[in-house]
């Protein structure tokens, strides 16, 4: 790292100014949607169940008051900091490198952890299609055809990058729209509660919060290319809101199907939203939704890997790691380097873990980056920070940040010791790291 050359690929430019804005609001608002509708959606609605019982829909509820206003804190500090690194650069814009780094590197890790976990419980939904890909050597084959596939889509440039993850948010989609529009003719509405008195405890309500915010999180993800988004002041904002009220709309939706076709059967299900579509259209329908649960994953891979790469590739540009990830190729104008680290990583992950470890660390990451980006929102608006175009104004100035770093609170306050340990674990490396590149930084000047 002492000569940027040494690292750089020959004729590999450098910088935002190699980037090409290629994505639009329709492409980005299904970027969104499609990492958002990733894996934990055809989990969860069984889980809310358990924990929440005939009230479990008051969860996703709750859920959208809190993701609400994290949206509406991204799209604003989104309109307003259009390089390429989402929360990343967010961050640093509005509180300086080392908020940056951090949040940075917390962000990093919830990506990597989201996909290994996702990519894990798709090996699972495959397995339930083809049994020859259970046994531990196929699965690992696996995974790897399903990592090298989504390197060489993402490889060929961004635009067929967001053409093959728009591909995917409509084979997934349709099939799920299809079985909530369908299935609410039919549900049994004495199995769904919206009363506040039905729910079990406080308790019950905050572990069930974790859960629902796991499967909302994906914003962060999809909006870290904005280096690569045509006109980000209008496009980012439109984007996060339509994707988010999709999103919302659709999962509550399949958790009331799933409890009014399932009733006490849902809590028990392994794989709850193919069961209910089962109940609904037989064992043709729950094939269609099996096959539908692993484009959907797929989906969510792909996106996971497009943004979080860029990820990578902006702690490059900026230092933090080898300037050689901060390079893009010559031809497609992708970061060829920060694809194959990411997608590397995640494929030993997803073979190494199961679902639900890994995404017990990506929780807890993504919640606290949520809580850094609405602070960002409220720094960012407050000192008028602008690049081009005219910029999303939260309306109440500090109410909508305050609200969203509020929720964020509260969620984190459900976690166990066991967690928080593991968060702390994961900043102190953090902030050591940091302290190690500062001192390297100085250093640098007196020894070349």
């Amino acid at each position: 790292m002492h000569d940027a050359s040494r690292h750089t690929p020959a004729g590999a430019p450098l910088g935002e100014a190699a980037l090409i804005r290629a994505i639009g609001a329709l492409a980005l608002t299904a970027a969104v949607v499609n990492v958002i509708v990733g894996g934990g959606i055809f989990r969860m609605p069984a889980a809310l169940a358990a924990q929440m019982g005939a009230a479990a829909p008051l969860a996703l509820l709750a859920g959208a008051v809190a993701i609400v206003p994290v949206a509406l804190c991204f799209a604003a500090v989104g309109s307003r900091v259009q390089v390429t690194g989402g929360a990343y650069s967010y961050l640093a814009a509005a509180f300086g490198p080392f908020p940056g780094f951090v949040g940075g590197a917390l962000m990093w890790i919830g990506n990597l952890t989201a996909s290994a976990g996702v990519a894990a419980a798709l090996s699972l939904q495959a397995a339930a299609l083809l049994p020859a890909l259970a046994p531990p050597g196929p699965r690992a084959l696996l995974l790897l055809g399903v990592y090298g596939a989504l390197f060489a889509l993402n490889a060929f440039g961004v635009r067929l990058g967001s053409r093959a993850i728009m591909a995917l948010a409509a084979l997934k989609l349709a099939p799920l729209f299809a079985l909530v529009a369908l299935g609410l003719w039919w549900v049994d509405w004495a199995q769904v509660s919206l009363a506040p008195a039905d729910v079990p405890s406080w308790r019950a309500l905050g572990a069930a919060m974790v859960l629902v915010m796991f499967a909302y999180a994906g914003m962060e993800i999809a909006l870290v290319p904005s280096g690569e988004v045509r006109d980000p002041a209008r496009n980012v904002p439109r984007a996060t809101l339509a994707a988010i009220v999709l999103v919302v709309l659709l999962y509550l939706g399949l958790q009331i199907v799933g409890q009014g076709l399932l009733g006490a059967g849902l809590a028990a299900s392994g794989v709850p939203v193919a069961d209910a579509a089962g109940a609904l259209w037989g064992a043709a329908g729950r094939s269609l939704l099996l096959v539908t649960a692993c484009i959907s994953m797929a989906g969510f891979l792909m996106g996971n890997l497009l943004g979080s790469s860029r990820l990578v590739y902006a702690l490059g540009r900026d230092g933090y790691l080898p300037r050689a990830f901060g390079a893009v190729g010559a031809r497609h104008r992708v970061p060829l380097l920060a694809l194959a680290l990411h997608a590397t990583l995640a494929c030993a992950l997803a073979i190494g873990g199961s679902f639900e470890a890994l995404a017990l660390v990506a929780g807890g990451a993504i919640c606290l980056v949520y809580l850094l980006v609405s602070l960002a929102a409220w720094r960012a608006q407050r000192r008028d920070l602008r690049e081009r175009g005219t910029p999303f104004v939260l309306p109440g100035g500090a109410a909508i940040p305050l609200l969203s770093a509020s929720a964020m609170l509260a969620i984190l306050a459900t976690l166990s010791a066991q967690e928080w340990r593991a968060i702390g674990i994961a900043l102190a490396l953090l902030v050591a790291v940091y302290a190690g590149l500062v001192r390297w930084r100085a250093r640098r000047p007196a020894a070349s």
